[in-house]
């Protein structure tokens, strides 16, 4: 379930007209030679949430925004779109329904040559069809 529910939300987000046109790219894994703005899925982890009549997974996932900039206010706008598309995720997913999906964490640091990095956290629990 982890790696389809991966596949799910990297498709969900790259469908989004407005992040679509503000990223160069929405890949499962931090791309090697796009330039920022950027969204990867850098990390994710499951354990079992199964119950007694259906298998289940909490999936945690981590995903890196990366944009070129100083201001931390510039990646507010972008993190904003991110996180309400991720809230539309649709529950039912071929396989498995996403039961909930919740923000857990986020962090932004500024790099060198001017790059933002924010990574943000979700959980995610998922029922086996």
């Amino acid at each position: 379930m982890e790696t389809t529910l991966r596949s799910a939300l990297v498709a969900w987000l790259a469908s989004d007209p407005l992040l679509s046109a503000s990223l160069n790219t929405v890949t499962e894994e931090a791309p090697v030679r796009t330039s920022p703005p950027w969204l990867g899925i850098v990390a994710s982890a499951s354990a079992d949430w199964s119950t007694k009549q259906r298998k289940g997974r909490e999936v945690r996932i981590a995903f890196e925004l990366q944009l070129r900039g100083e201001e931390p206010g510039e990646s507010g706008g972008l993190g904003g779109l991110i996180e309400d598309r991720i809230a539309t995720l649709p529950p039912d997913q071929p396989g498995f329904q996403v039961v909930s999906s919740t923000f857990l964490r986020a962090r932004a640091e500024q790099r060198p040559n001017h790059v933002r990095a924010v990574l943000v956290e979700y959980r995610f629990r998922l029922l086996e069809d």
